[in-house]
């Protein structure tokens, strides 16, 4: 009986040290790719015959911000990349902000903000900017996406 219980103890003890050798392999493995920054994507809908109207606004007043923005260590990039509605409520046009990662994006929120008034403006005003845009352009929806460098972390 003795013997009995120092088998399936030992056969315990090697079934556990094999398991724990798997997982201690598998949390070693290096990843063939790492984590990269955040984009922030805001959807848009040109409303028909105002893409030159929308395109002058960002090639102004949107692109002055993102710049300040990168100059004030706030973001890193931006883009703005166009493709075709697939129907009405579909969005044509998408505008990019890239950060370090989502901590900064959220930690930096306050001074974006600030930026904004600094620039443009009271809440009011700023306020009055959104709403005579929406003659020219609907907001579809807002995305937050994480970059995936394909190479192992260094």
């Amino acid at each position: 009986m003795n013997r009995r219980f120092s088998h399936g103890f030992v056969l315990g003890v090697l079934v556990t040290a094999l398991a724990m050798t798997g997982i201690t392999t598998l949390a070693q493995m290096k990843r063939p790719y790492r984590e990269g920054s955040v984009w922030q994507m805001s959807l848009i809908r040109m409303k028909p015959g105002m893409e030159s109207a929308y395109l002058t606004y960002l090639a102004g007043d949107w692109k002055r911000e993102q710049e300040v923005m990168k100059k004030e260590g706030l973001s890193l990039s931006y883009k703005v990349l166009t493709t075709q509605a697939h129907g009405t409520n579909d969005w044509n046009i998408a505008l990019m902000t890239e950060f370090k990662d989502l901590a900064s994006m959220e930690a930096n929120a306050g001074k974006v903000d600030e930026l904004g008034v600094k620039m443009f403006g009271d809440e009011q005003k700023i306020r009055q900017g959104y709403e005579d845009r929406t003659k020219i352009r609907d907001i579809i929806g807002e995305r937050l996406a994480r970059e995936i460098v394909l190479e192992p972390k260094q």
